[in-house]
């Protein structure tokens, strides 16, 4: 038997508790306790130190019951039933004789004592039955001794000979015919010995008990449980491979004794001996006891009275095994939810209010575009943390000391080579955060005083490519105008502005895309107004434009620029126009008003277009500037001197060039001054310098929200939902990998056994099943934050867009592998569903992060080899090294993962296996600890820790997306 012992000691008993309770502080053996120097002993136990059990008699002759000696010397002194050659009295039976068989064992027993059996009258004359009978059930009347086999193939394989145990619960030893021999130990309270070929190898002891009766079982539940191995034993160090002393020791806690019905042909009940220790050994019915043989004497009147107190079944409430702390992040969990609810009210009720608010239209105002000073440099990267303007000469200048101004009804192209900072100025303009250091003022004289609506239109067209023109405008409609305004009405606006824009014979046409190679839609041209209009739909006060006819043939830039050109000189409303050009035809110069020409992030011109800058260089670049020639593009021309400007037409300090400042820059009640496109002295970017009627305001684009969150919400999820329908080979790929997935999953996984290798497939199912929901989140650059609020922007991907549950079929809905209980299955879901949504929020963090999409895909891949090495599935987490063992603790999947595994084993999964011969039937808890290092009771642990990552997560979102998501050169 030594390759059975070894088993044992590799396989269960690392797992089993190593805490010791001193053995040698017992002056008297199973638990019996000291009077006069002597022992009062358990029932059916004697000897000078309770450590004999009974041989012949019956539990009333008490201590002068003849017991069974001891054989052997020293610590080998053990008394051996079997060696012994005891046995029982008619009507007695079990180890050691301690249970009644028949009620007329109890009388003779009783009457050998002098007592008698016979009705007896009470001072108070009532009647009362003293018949001693043989209680031969599960349930206790008064103290009932009971006599179980214990059969494990497992506990059978290591140790073959036989082992039974015997338990004697008392419920009220009052009520006993004899309290100190029939009954032993205070009310309440219960005692056993475990027996192996005879001899008593460990007692344990419990109080506090009650006994809660049903109509096919008798359970007791006691607490304190205590149990002392018997040095020298073959459990407790007899056999030094399988010593359990520590573990027999170290028992504690509450106890159970579950026993079921007696069976009518054998007159005996299974029952299980229940203890966590045992449970994680044996399965949550714990440690099973068979042919338990029931044995108490008690008088009928005792009966006939009800007995001791019982509990009521209907008031049993189970345990719920959770912590304090589980309990308080329960709650917290469950404030945040009513929180949410508090929200989804608050934002209801201002829907409902802003709708019925009377605004209906938005103020209309004659709004100018005066910069002053303006300059922008990035700091070299010893400056960039102090996000000073140092001069130093690693310090690298975009834009120095622009100034200009365009008035309502104007238009100004800003040219220039590449490089020279035309992007950089109209997004100064236009508000946008940059990285750099930004110097100088930018003012919006009005006169409302009110912030001014800035519409920018950038160099990309950011279109959903499955809408179509007249949905895309419309979706921009009712998030931009005011929620008051009636959704008809918004129709309407649409459809003027198509007309306007002309492109209203495309309105139903879907925009596709160009360079994504899906569906061709409109045209290139057709897509710069449809952004064009995306920006006009709300009615900006100042537009600004970065190269909208990049990219277009002459015929479509020449349609841009007439679009323009009529927006700006709208006899009702115009506004003033500012668009950077790369390289404009000649048609499409002369259509601009103003002109700011650019080099080196200096102005070489500013003022009015046409012919007069080429005035202006052949006076002030004489002999330096090459000669216009006729009939070329002035446009081209001045990109051409813009290439390579000379020192001589930049200013220098305080010293103006002989530019002459045209009066359409300059306001007229501001002092003139030769300079260069008014860089006069009063307005050097300093601040000084004459004041200026109207109001001057920092730019901000649609600072104001016009939608509320829960209307913006809804927008967002309805594009979302219908670009989705409207993508067949998204929607067919999901589909059919889901259905992949489910076959491939549901084939592989069916009909898993309950051996150690049918375990290890269930938790490689559940694995399979998370990697399953782990995508990579692409983020689109669809957020503008002057028509969205960035919490519904973050928002609506999590509700409807990515990782949700896939639909195909899931093992725990059917008999493949998994727990089918409905509540299991539930709460598998669950925790399915936490972690689909942690990891879309951990992917949505990578994506708002990074702007580069390789970067963002390359850490989640990453993360996902990192999650699957601290997971617990390919190595287990006890034999990861010390010093790498606490990264586990930073991987969602190990919390997911075994919270699916506890759960499937809380179901009471056995596993039924033979290792070498050797058969194995324990609890398939002990295999997952053994195999993946997982607790057995850390479910509600895990969901919390899955809630404290996507809340770590969200906040990691919508940090950066407040004060991250920025332009960066």
């Amino acid at each position: 038997m030594h390759f059975p012992v070894h088993l044992l000691a590799l396989f269960i008993i690392p797992f089993l508790p190593t805490s010791l309770i001193s053995v040698n502080a017992q002056t008297c053996e199973n638990y019996g306790t000291a009077n006069a120097g002597q022992c009062a002993c358990p029932t059916g136990f004697g000897g000078p130190t309770c450590a004999l059990p009974g041989c012949h008699g019956t539990i009333f002759d008490g201590a002068q019951r003849q017991f069974a000696s001891t054989t052997g010397t020293g610590s080998a002194a053990l008394a051996n039933l079997t060696a012994a050659g005891c046995a029982c009295e008619a009507g007695w039976g079990g180890t050691g004789c301690n249970v009644c068989q028949t009620s007329s064992a109890c009388q003779t027993a009783f009457a050998a004592r002098g007592s008698s059996a016979s009705p007896d009258i009470s001072s108070a004359g009532a009647v009362q039955n003293g018949t001693m009978v043989c209680n031969t059930q599960p349930r206790v009347w008064a103290a009932g001794q009971m006599s179980c086999q214990v059969i494990n193939p497992t506990l059978q394989a290591i140790f073959s000979g036989q082992s039974t145990l015997n338990i004697e619960r008392t419920l009220d030893p009052g009520l006993s015919p004899l309290p100190g021999s029939t009954s032993f130990g205070a009310k309440s309270s219960a005692s056993a010995q475990l027996f192996y070929d005879g001899v008593e190898q460990f007692y344990c002891h419990a109080d506090t008990c009650a006994q809660t009766l049903s109509s096919n079982s008798t359970k007791w539940e006691c607490q304190n449980l205590q149990c002392t191995c018997r040095p020298g034993t073959t459990f407790c160090g007899g056999a030094p491979a399988s010593d359990l002393t520590g573990a027999i020791n170290g028992l504690s806690g509450a106890l159970g004794i579950d026993c079921a019905a007696i069976d009518a042909a054998t007159g005996k009940a299974p029952c299980h001996f229940v203890q966590s220790t045992l449970q994680s050994l044996f399965g949550s019915a714990g440690l099973g006891l068979d042919g338990c043989a029931f044995g108490e004497c008690v008088r009928q009147s005792v009966i006939d009275a009800g007995g001791g107190a019982v509990a009521d079944p209907a008031q049993t409430v189970e345990s719920s095994k959770l912590s304090g702390g589980v309990i308080a992040g329960l709650v917290v969990v469950g404030v945040l939810v009513l929180l949410a609810l508090v929200l989804l009210l608050v934002g209801f009720l201002r829907q409902r209010a802003a709708r019925k608010d009377g605004n209906r239209d938005l103020d209309k105002a004659h709004v100018g575009v005066e910069w002053k000073g303006l300059s922008y440099m990035v700091p070299s990267a010893r400056n960039f943390f102090t996000r000073q303007a140092q001069g130093s000469s690693d310090d690298k200048t975009i834009l120095d000391s622009i100034t200009g101004r365009v008035n309502s009804g104007q238009m100004m192209a800003i040219l220039g080579p590449s490089g020279a900072g035309k992007t950089t100025l109209v997004e100064i303009l236009a508000g946008k955060n940059k990285i750099g250091v930004t110097t100088g003022s930018v003012s919006f004289p009005s006169q409302s005083g009110k912030a001014p609506r800035i519409g920018f239109v950038p160099q990309q067209d950011i279109l959903p490519p499955t809408l179509t023109v007249y949905e895309t405008l419309l979706f921009a409609a009712r998030l931009r105008l005011p929620e008051s305004v009636p959704d008809i009405e918004k129709q309407e606006r649409v459809r003027e502005l198509l007309g306007k824009l002309g492109i209203d014979h495309i309105q139903d046409t879907r925009i596709g895309d160009v360079t994504g190679g899906k569906a061709r839609g409109i045209s290139g041209g057709e897509m710069r107004r449809v952004s064009i209009g995306l920006e006009l739909i709300s009615a900006p006060d100042v537009l600004l434009l970065d190269e909208p006819t990049s990219g277009l043939d002459s015929v479509s830039a020449a349609r841009i620029a007439n679009v323009l050109h009529a927006i700006a000189h709208d006899p009702v409303n115009p506004i003033p126009v500012i668009a950077s050009i790369h390289q404009p035809s000649s048609l499409l110069y002369q259509k601009f008003d103003l002109i700011l020409l650019l080099a080196h992030g200096r102005a070489l011109y500013s003022g009015p277009g046409g012919f007069a800058p080429v005035r202006h260089f052949a006076s002030a670049g004489a002999g330096v500037v090459p000669p216009y020639q006729e009939g070329y593009n002035v446009a081209e021309y001045l990109l051409d001197v813009a290439s390579d400007p000379p020192a001589s037409l930049f200013p220098m300090g305080d010293q103006m060039s002989s530019l002459g400042a045209s009066s359409s820059l300059i306001p007229s009640h501001t002092e003139k001054e030769p300079g260069l496109g008014g860089h006069s002295l009063l307005e050097n970017g300093n601040g000084e310098g004459n004041e200026k009627t109207g109001v001057s305001v920092r730019p901000v684009a649609n600072s104001a929200y016009a939608t509320t969150f829960l209307t913006q919400l809804q927008y967002l999820c309805g594009r979302e939902w219908k670009t989705l329908k409207r993508d067949k080979t998204l929607f067919l790929a999901h589909v059919l990998v889901s259905a992949v997935l489910g076959v491939f999953c549901g084939g592989l996984y069916y009909q898993t056994g309950v051996t150690i290798s049918g375990f290890q497939s269930r938790v490689g199912c559940l694995f399979f099943l998370l990697e399953a929901l782990y995508n990579i989140v692409e983020i689109r650059p669809l957020f503008s934050a002057g028509e969205v609020r960035p919490t519904a922007w973050l928002a609506f991907p999590v509700l409807l867009r990515y990782d949700t549950p896939p639909p195909h079929p899931k093992p725990s809905s059917s008999p493949l592998c998994l727990s089918p209980d409905a509540a299991r299955f539930f709460k598998f879901l669950f925790i399915l569903v936490l972690y689909s949504l942690g990891m879309t929020l951990y992917n949505f963090l990578l994506g708002t992060l990074f702007q580069n999409g390789g970067i963002a895909i390359l850490l989640s891949a990453l993360s996902a080899l990192y999650q699957m090495t601290f997971a617990g599935f390919f190595v287990n987490l006890s034999d990861i090294p010390p010093v790498l063992r606490w990264l586990q603790w930073l991987a969602p999947l190990k919390y997911s993962l075994e919270a699916l595994s506890v759960n499937e084993v809380g179901s009471g999964l056995m596993i039924q296996d033979k290792l070498q011969g050797v058969p194995v039937n324990v609890s398939a808890a002990l295999i997952m600890q053994l195999l993946f290092g997982f607790g057995l009771n850390n479910y509600y642990r895990d969901v919390l820790i899955l809630f404290g990552f996507i809340a770590g997560f969200g906040l990691g979102v919508i940090g950066v997306v407040f004060f991250f998501v920025r332009e960066r050169r």
